[in-house]
């Protein structure tokens, strides 16, 4: 999964950097660069563990982390 195809999964789920930060315990900021090209400054890839939970939601499932309101 690419930093485009990340972000997509991310607003496809309708969370917030924020809420997916919570999810995957780490900082919203980490989640900016994984989602930023990589070929900008403050980009990078993101990480694979991070984009298999992503599937796994996109998948239907809903750790504890999970907003309640969604």
């Amino acid at each position: 999964m690419d930093h485009t195809a990340f972000k997509a999964a991310r607003k496809n789920l309708g969370l917030t950097l924020a809420e997916l930060s919570r999810i995957l315990d780490v900082d919203a900021r980490t989640i900016r660069k994984w989602e930023a090209d990589e070929n900008a400054s403050t980009g990078r890839r993101p990480n694979p563990v991070a984009c298999r939970a992503m599937s796994w939601m996109l998948d239907g499932y809903r750790p504890k982390e999970w907003p309640k309101e969604k």
